[in-house]
């Protein structure tokens, strides 16, 4: 008997099908079958499933002898189903990979619920992914299982089929079975959570659904959209089948007045002739079916009026919405001129040349290279007063005790940057802010450049696909400072920033730390941070810590691309080894962690380190550094510990964005072009051998040259203080054209 038998309904969809069939069978957890209905598609779907069928024998194809639609197609496979669990996946969407192995997990995990509802993501036909915006509530719910009645909350999620799987012989018990006509997944959904007594949730995206420019069912404009006043009464007709169900009626007779609206308003839905006939026969539902005593929400009283009432009040409401954001655009305006005037108004002030102003990651809170200078003048300049600009009042509740801070934007913010005498970033301060003569601007930059940046994206139009990089240069041009940890850096920065600073050869601030970490001056602070960060982190105590840390792809939407399998790669690390995965800092909030990595985390199979405010901690805290082309290892290399470089699509991320050099022959470590020889490398040991010791230290020679461990006491006695600094003074210079050819590709 296999785990899952999944149905799946085909008509009209041989573009998608193949794809949809690849992403089941092409899943590592094998135990499934798949049952494929031939709804009498007129199209190649038939022949299609015959040839999948022929080569996998996990493939059954039933061929109906004329068109059911999608409700009876569904019923029509469950007879020849054989699995513990019904999954019914529509053809036109995919699998993410490990999908069914992380729901079997999940399953094994509640002790075989009657239900268990994971997440998906929207992927449009341009490229786009958007995540379900509900996700939370699977994250909020993922401690066992539980009711409907006891999170009613779960019944917010997109009521439809496909996000869930159905323990058969729950489904059986009960008789569950589609409707014919449109909105059949309704009278299937409602009465199936309204009558499971163990529900469990997967925080984890395992499917695809597919956003088609045309040929959605739902999208057509057509009659059978009045299907839906049937198909709630199926609804009610089941709860008044079953007593217990009866505090359900007020939630669903609301849920199907807000669904039937819905249905009406959209554009596409109906024909404009038969709309008012709609409305009629949804308020002739509403009000059978309302509740004795209970009282209409104000926003569906619209349905105890006619039709004309109704559509006088969406005119009125459509042109409330235009004065809204006529008047909002009008207020902006006014507020903008406001603004700019009360910024004049400070700056007729004089500079407070013991002033700092400090941000880092658009405003990102105490981080970078900002954070550890601001640390040092805090030491041994406390005359200087530094504020920090945050973004909202959220990430200002998480800011050190004794921070002093400003919100973006606000009178506080306008006043202390006028004023200002030195102003320290991290990126590009607003355009709004005004260089006044006499400030002074440090720009310390995100680290050492590998891939390319500013002006030099203006060669690879995919990748500054969003950069207004004019913009981004004319903002660069109130830069006086640019600090540089290398001359690479130094080479780099001139050449994609053509500005007029000067570079400084300080040293990268935040690495302090990390080149403090093994000697003696710095060493019991060091060495405190990273038993403290592996507590934390519910790091075991012995164990060696990889540290898998890749950057986003410019060749594909939205940045993410799942090189490895985590799954897999943490049980191969095998026994006394902790994966530890960070984040490129741009796909922290989109669907890339609901794709596995939140739910592997919560499994403990590896622990998930994105969030943590200080990659620094993340980096002492382990012991070898597996990355692709993230600049992270030109930060870790200070650390002298072992540096894998996986490079399994080299050639696609340096045509799609460019490098400034080749990282795979001018490696810190052993470069891996696929994970058979990743994992060779972690497995035999040869990522710390005496091969990895040599091409570190060749690395760390060229990369973290300026690096000493005093970079931030540097800037804060030479930049703000004006102070010689007699030991490893720094090197100021005026930038000029950048000639090393071997480092930089010409343009």
């Amino acid at each position: 008997m296999p785990r899952f038998s999944i149905i799946v309904p085909c008509f009209k969809v041989q573009g998608f099908l193949r794809e949809c069939l690849d992403s089941v069978l092409e899943q590592s957890y094998r135990d499934i079958e798949v049952i494929a209905v031939d709804d009498r598609s007129p199209d190649g779907c038939g022949a299609i499933l015959d040839e999948y069928a022929a080569r996998d024998d996990r493939v059954r194809v039933l061929h109906l002898p004329e068109n059911a639609g999608l409700g009876r197609a569904r019923n029509a496979g469950m007879p020849l189903a054989g699995g513990d669990y019904l999954f019914f996946l529509d053809s036109d969407d995919t699998l993410t990979p490990g999908a069914l192995g992380a729901m079997a997990d999940r399953l094994d995990e509640t002790g075989d619920p009657d239900v268990l509802v994971f997440d998906y993501a929207r992927t449009y036909w341009w490229g786009g992914t958007r995540r379900n915006a509900l996700a939370h509530i699977l994250a909020e719910t993922a401690d066992g299982t539980f009711t409907a009645a006891g999170r009613p909350e779960i019944l917010d999620l997109l009521m439809v089929v496909w996000n869930k799987v159905y323990r058969r012989e729950f489904v059986e018990g009960y008789g569950f079975a589609f409707p014919p006509g449109y909105y059949e997944d309704t009278p299937w959904t409602f009465p199936v959570m309204l009558s499971a007594e163990r529900i469990a949730t997967l925080d984890r995206i395992c499917l695809d659904y597919r956003q088609r420019r045309q040929g959605n069912i739902l999208s057509t404009t057509s009659r059978k959209h009045f299907d839906i006043h049937d198909q709630y009464e199926r609804v009610f007709a089941f709860v008044d089948s079953r007593p217990e169900l009866g505090s359900w009626r007020p939630y669903l007779h609301r849920k199907m007045g807000e669904h039937c609206l819905d249905i009406l308003a959209k554009p596409d839905r109906l024909p404009a002739s038969d709309k008012g006939e709609f409305f009629r026969r949804t308020a002739e539902l509403f009000a059978r079916h309302k509740p004795a005593g209970e009282r209409v929400p104000a926003e569906l009283r619209v349905l105890e009026g006619g039709y004309p009432a109704y559509r006088i009040r969406r005119k009125a409401g459509q042109a409330g919405r235009e004065l809204a954001r006529l008047g909002g655009q009008a207020r902006g305006a006014a507020g903008a001129r406001a603004r700019r005037g009360t910024a004049a108004l400070h700056r007729r002030r004089p500079l407070d040349p013991g002033l700092v102003l400090y941000s880092a990651f658009s405003h990102r809170g105490v981080l970078g290279d900002p954070g550890a200078v601001y640390e040092k003048a805090r030491e041994i300049a406390p005359q200087l007063h530094g504020v920090w600009v945050v973004r909202d009042e959220e990430t200002a509740a998480r800011l050190p005790a004794g921070v002093e801070h400003v919100l973006l934007d606000s009178p506080a913010y306008r006043r202390v940057s006028a004023r200002a005498g030195f102003l320290v970033n991290n990126v590009n301060w607003p355009g709004a802010l005004v260089k006044r003569p006499g400030s002074v601007h440090i720009h310390t930059h995100q680290g050492t450049p590998l891939k390319y940046m500013a002006a030099d994206l203006l060669q690879r139009p995919g990748a500054r696909h969003g950069v207004d990089v004019p913009q981004m240069l004319r903002r660069a041009d109130r830069w006086d400072y640019s600090l540089v940890a290398n001359e690479h850096s130094e080479l780099v920065w001139e050449r994609a920033y053509p500005c007029h600073f000067t570079s400084v050869r300080t040293g990268s601030p935040r690495n302090d730390v990390l080149v403090n970490a093994g000697r003696d001056a710095g060493a019991p602070a060091a060495a405190q941070t990273a038993p403290e960060v592996r507590a934390r982190l519910g790091i075991p105590a012995g164990h060696t810590v990889v540290l898998y840390a890749p950057t986003r792809r410019d060749y594909v939407r939205g940045g993410h691309a799942d090189r490895l399998d985590l799954a897999r790669f943490a049980a191969d690390l095998g026994e006394g080894h902790t994966l530890v995965v960070r984040l490129h800092p741009s796909l922290a909030t989109g669907p890339a962690r609901g794709l596995g990595l939140t739910d592997l985390h919560r499994r403990g199979v590896l622990v998930d380190a994105t969030d943590e405010p200080r990659v620094e901690d993340v980096m002492l805290a382990s012991d070898v550094l597996v990355t692709d082309y993230s600049a992270l290892m030109f930060d870790y290399a200070n650390l002298d510990r072992p540096i894998v470089v996986h490079a399994d699509d080299w050639p696609a991320y340096t045509a799609s964005r460019g490098a400034y050099f080749d990282v795979t022959a001018d490696a810190p470590g052993h470069v891996s072009r696929t994970y058979r020889e990743l994992a060779w490398l972690l497995a035999s040991g040869s990522w710390r051998d005496e091969e990895s010791a040599r091409l570190r230290a060749g690395f760390r020679e060229r990369f973290c040259a300026y690096d000493d461990g005093r970079a931030a006491e540097r800037v804060v006695r030479r930049l703000l203080l004006g102070e010689e600094f007699p030991e490893g003074a720094a090197v100021a210079k005026v930038p000029g054209p950048a000639v090393a050819r071997d480092l930089l590709p010409s343009t």
